[in-house]
């Protein structure tokens, strides 16, 4: 019988550490790669080839949202699963906006873990018991709202204010995304307009908001 092939994504080593013991224990599962980020998930994906990805979202470098948006848009054969601490609507509705297929919480039962990756892997949905039955019903038919949103932004720009938000200069923005340094500064105005915020600071704080980064990135 064919594993079902699991990449684990977090950038806390003992947490993918304690995953990966845990997968060791159960039949017909295995995990096949590791990355700490969401830039690096993308890389090694085209290689590894997982069938399932367990993704925390609040990552640096490219967090798991953006990351997911990339990975299901180029390999559609892989699930994302994402992990997180939270069960509130937003969260649940922005990885599923961003093309997860699953979501559970962090404090949830090994067991709950088990059943979502061999039901992702069937080409099923999968939310955790601890997101309640409302916030499910909610987020499966909320609308997108008129207004500019983290998730109407070009994954691009997105990528570039996530690493301003970091406290990247531009050309160390334009070394992590492999493009020039007038490059950089070009979407960095684009995203500027986009949002109609025009200083540093203040995007910053849109991106702690919206939650692409914490406070203490």
């Amino acid at each position: 019988m064919t594993k079902i092939r699991v990449m684990l994504v977090d950038d806390h080593k003992l947490f993918r550490s304690g995953i990966r013991a845990l997968l060791r224990t159960l039949d017909g599962i295995e995990a096949v790669a590791e990355a700490a980020d969401g830039r690096e998930a993308v890389r090694l994906i085209a290689a590894q080839r997982p069938d399932v990805i367990l993704m925390d979202i609040m990552m640096p470098n490219l967090n798991g949202l953006d990351a997911a948006a990339r990975i299901v848009r180029a390999f559609p054969g892989a699930h994302v699963v994402i992990l997180s601490m939270n069960a509130d609507e937003d969260s649940v509705l922005k990885a599923l906006r961003a093309g997860a297929v699953g979501y559970l919480v962090k404090t949830t039962d090994p067991a709950e873990l088990e059943l979502a990756i061999r039901a992702v892997a069937r080409g099923e949905r999968f939310l955790s018991s601890a997101v309640s039955e409302h916030v499910v019903a909610a987020c499966l038919t909320r609308v997108d709202k008129e207004q500019i949103s983290l998730e109407r932004l070009p994954l691009r720009q997105r990528e570039v204010l996530q690493l301003i938000a970091e406290g990247h200069t531009t050309k160390e923005i334009a070394a992590k995304l492999d493009i020039s340094a007038k490059t950089a500064e070009a979407y960095r105005g684009e995203l500027m307009k986009t949002l109609n915020i025009h200083d540093i600071a203040s995007l910053t704080r849109y991106a702690i908001r919206t939650g692409l980064v914490s406070v203490d990135s």
